[in-house]
């Protein structure tokens, strides 16, 4: 698995776009440690773009879960999109659709924050 983040607005917005599998192990730990950097750095509203993960495990989510929660300590937001049907039956199957907030695309989630929501 590959990730790529980019910034927008001086760190205002990130995007993070995991690419392959989220099943834990070495990437699963890069993905988690390039997020917390983010944090780190000031980020608090975060896009992660799952449109080119094609699997996520027990792991995975347990990953995604530990992020939202650091963000929403840290009294900022995470936005999921671009969920495929094997990843978006995941989240309605573990009822994380009502944790996370969900968009159809990166544009739609960008929109969403730049919107104020």
């Amino acid at each position: 698995m590959s990730v790529k983040v980019t910034t927008l607005d001086n760190l205002a917005i990130a995007v993070v776009e995991p690419k392959g599998k989220i099943i834990g192990g070495e990437e699963t730990d890069d993905l988690k440690a390039k997020i917390t950097d983010l944090l780190a750095q000031g980020n608090r509203k975060l896009v992660i773009d799952l449109s080119n993960v094609s699997y996520i495990n027990s792991t995975g989510i347990g990953a995604l879960v530990h992020v939202y929660t650091s963000y929403t300590n840290a009294g900022g937001k995470v936005k999921l999109c671009g969920m495929g049907k094997s990843v978006q039956n995941i989240f309605v199957i573990t009822k994380l659709t009502s944790v996370f907030d969900t968009e159809e695309s990166k544009d739609d989630a960008i929109k969403s924050f730049q919107a104020g929501s």
